[in-house]
């Protein structure tokens, strides 16, 4: 993959096909590849006559990894992604995150709208506003010796799938810490660009889409029928949906 350096940090990227471009922004112990590329969504973008962009968040993939907890703000990712267009040339991008990806792009489209013509959050809901409830069993699943020391479903989850991607584990820790700072309810009702908040119907993790969608200026809700957190990412409904979403709002993006 290439790469480049923003903040001290080497960043992989990749970029895909012509077109409007759409950043792809991953969630938690993930990477451009899996959450992206392997669940089909480059090939269905692509196709659709869009640019795909996909990113290695920092602790992520073939990005650097970091140990310390100070480097993974989520303001912080958001200006690695700002990065990212810059050193690509792009004035204006869609852009679409998974679970911690869609908290990242929040941040991003509050903080430089300018920049961002629409946004798909995934996998996100009220929990960018309260915070992830989870966050410290989390940490305590990816720093225990075993993974059968682990009872608690979520934490045996992520740890799972972090052992799964091959993942840093003390990088996704530091991750953890900070990544999921909430946003204040007053700066999402600033999010000016237009949004889809696409969640699972059975994701207990994010919870309803409706709440959040309504806060934002321009919000739409897609609950995505008979899907967790996990199985959500890759599914047609959302796909569809976010296709009919792009369609409306980037047709006039400049090609880079």
């Amino acid at each position: 993959m290439p790469s480049f350096t923003t903040s001290g940090l080497s960043i992989a990227y990749e970029v895909t096909g012509e077109g409007p471009p759409v950043l792809l922004i991953h969630g938690f112990a993930s990477s451009g590849k899996v959450n992206w590329v392997d669940t089909g969504w480059v090939e269905t973008l692509t196709e659709a006559g869009y640019q795909a962009i996909t990113i290695d968040n920092r602790g992520h993939g073939q990005s650097d990894r970091p140990h310390d907890p100070e480097l993974y703000y989520p303001t912080q990712m958001a200006e690695d992604a700002l990065a990212l267009l810059d050193h690509l040339g792009i004035e204006r991008a869609a852009v679409m995150g998974y679970s911690m990806g869609a908290r990242i792009a929040a941040f991003l489209a509050f903080h430089h709208p300018e920049r961002v013509v629409a946004a798909i959050f995934g996998g996100m809901a009220m929990n960018l506003i309260n915070g992830l409830s989870d966050g410290n069993d989390i940490i305590a699943g990816l720093r225990a010796p075993d993974l059968s020391d682990l009872t608690h479903p979520t934490a045996r989850q992520f740890r799972i799938f972090a052992d799964h991607t091959g993942s840093d584990r003390e990088a996704l820790a530091a991750c953890m810490e900070t990544s999921r700072q909430p946003m204040a309810r007053a700066d999402v009702r600033r999010i000016e660009v237009p949004a889809l908040v696409a969640v699972g119907e059975e994701d207990e993790m994010a919870g309803g889409p409706e709440a959040l969608a309504e806060l934002l200026p321009q919000g739409e809700a897609l609950v995505i029928p008979r899907r967790d957190h996990m199985r959500a990412t890759g599914d047609k409904v959302f796909k569809a949906a976010a296709l009919e979403f792009l369609s409306k709002h980037c047709s006039s993006v400049p090609v880079s």
